[in-house]
């Protein structure tokens, strides 16, 4: 009995390594990418994800400066029109860390005129 209970304990504890190392191996692919950079989060960098393949959980960084610039999660036609939707997510730190979801995420800088300068990237997470 006291085997047993020693085995299944055993193979709990193998269990529980086990889905560690897989999460740790899934973190360990997801890649971080500075937005624009070395010229951070600025005017013309729409055509910055060029050549770039993104992944669900990957990370984007956008750097700016915050009194003159912010980051807002929009959709398709909040991309496609540079219009904020109501209830979207908007990031003003100035260093902000946001991570891909699967399939289309949208970003823009709502400050006037900055979206129709190009302060925009539409980004496709495999």
């Amino acid at each position: 009995m006291a085997q047993a209970r020693g085995g299944a304990m055993a193979v709990a504890a193998a269990t529980v390594v086990l889905c560690l190392l897989l999460s740790h191996f899934e973190l360990a692919q997801a890649a971080t990418y500075t937005v624009g950079g070395t010229g951070g989060w600025a005017f013309n960098v729409a055509g910055w994800t060029k050549n770039k393949r993104f992944k669900a959980g990957d990370t984007l960084v956008f750097k700016y400066n915050p009194s003159i610039h912010n980051v807002v999660a929009v959709n398709r036609a909040g991309y496609s029109s540079c219009t904020t939707p109501k209830g979207a997510k908007v990031y003003q730190s100035g260093k902000d860390q946001i991570k891909l979801v699967k399939g289309q995420n949208y970003f823009i800088c709502d400050y006037s005129g900055h979206c129709q300068a190009g302060m925009k990237i539409a980004v496709t997470a495999a």
